[in-house]
């Protein structure tokens, strides 16, 4: 169901970009734009709550019931969901920030990797366990060659690339694969004889009717600031 949620919402936010890259007027441009930082809002809400990234785990025996019994500090495991890419000729850089990460011990910091996948494991950091996982790499990388390094506040993992000297457009594949499907759609469909303007009026009328009070006095305020400017337009002429 929240896959399903997800498409959609995705689907929106798309359409609703392509319509602001139409629209001409300043107000019809804030409104859009209002509209699809509140979907990219739910969007983000829905993904992590699907992902959730929170999961008691114990450490050490179940505590006793005896007083004299020392109680037990409960681990956290925290998925990591931000990162930061780069590329060489032979290496796909991936940076995960972690404050303190550089005073454990190399043994608690480790990577699992498959061709197309990495996984970065951060082992009792302060009492908690980090973990990252990308999977559907774009292209894929040598295992043997792959290492990790620890530094100051971050961890630095060095993919070596299948194909040393392939330039990576992304990260992985369904990025890429969104990214084209997004170029696809703003190309302009010659079949399609329909006025952009129309299509702006008839996404904000179906806004309106789905919208807060502020979005409907938003788009009115717009849609009547719209009808007065071609109504001055005319006497001007």
């Amino acid at each position: 169901m929240s896959e399903s949620k997800l498409k959609e919402l995705r689907s929106d936010i798309n359409e609703l970009n392509e319509l602001l890259n139409l629209a001409k007027r300043k107000k019809v441009q804030d409104i859009l734009s209002l509209e699809i930082r509140k979907l990219e809002t739910e969007w983000i809400n829905l993904k992590e709550n699907e992902t959730s990234s929170v999961t008691p785990m114990d450490v050490g025996p179940v505590p006793t019931t005896s007083a004299s019994a020392p109680v037990q500090n409960k681990r956290y495991q925290i998925k990591i969901n931000g990162y930061g890419w780069d590329q060489s000729e032979k290496y796909i850089k991936v940076f995960v920030t972690l404050k303190n990460v550089h005073n454990i011990p190399k043994a608690q910091v480790f990577c699992k990797l498959t061709e197309r996948s990495m996984e970065l494991h951060v082992d009792n950091l302060e009492n908690k366990d980090y973990l990252l996982v990308i999977n559907n790499l774009l292209e894929p990388i040598n295992i043997e060659d792959s290492h990790w390094k620890q530094k100051t506040d971050m961890v630095v993992i060095f993919l070596a690339k299948a194909r040393p000297n392939v330039s990576w457009s992304h990260m992985i594949a369904i990025e890429k694969k969104f990214e084209d499907q997004r170029n696809n759609r703003f190309k302009p469909d010659e079949s399609d004889k329909k006025d952009p303007q129309d299509s702006i009026m008839d996404m904000m009328r179906k806004m309106y009717e789905t919208g807060d009070d502020e979005m409907k006095r938003m788009i009115s305020k717009a849609m009547y600031e719209s009808q007065h400017k071609k109504k001055t337009d005319v006497v001007d002429l």
